[in-house]
């Protein structure tokens, strides 16, 4: 995967995290179904950040940015720094 592939994988989610949170503000709020969809999404833009700075500091070190793979979501969302 390069890293335009991440980017417009980032940019579909943006788009559909943008459209769900529209639709959280309006009168009927979201769907029990919708709220885990935006978590799922929320979740996957994390693995997509963290997995493009990872690509990106094997390259800085003249490693090879392809071995970095996207780690399982408990490993992104609770690393602590």
């Amino acid at each position: 995967m390069a890293d335009q592939d991440i980017f417009d994988n980032i940019d579909e989610l943006i788009s559909e995290e943008r459209s769900l949170r529209d639709r959280s503000t309006a009168k009927m709020g979201l769907s029990a179904e919708e709220k885990a969809r935006l978590h799922t999404v929320e979740v996957r833009l994390d693995q997509c950040w963290d997995l493009l700075r990872r690509r990106r500091a094997l390259s800085e070190f003249g490693e090879d940015p392809s071995t970095a793979k996207v780690r399982p979501a408990e490993e992104v969302e609770n690393y602590k720094s």
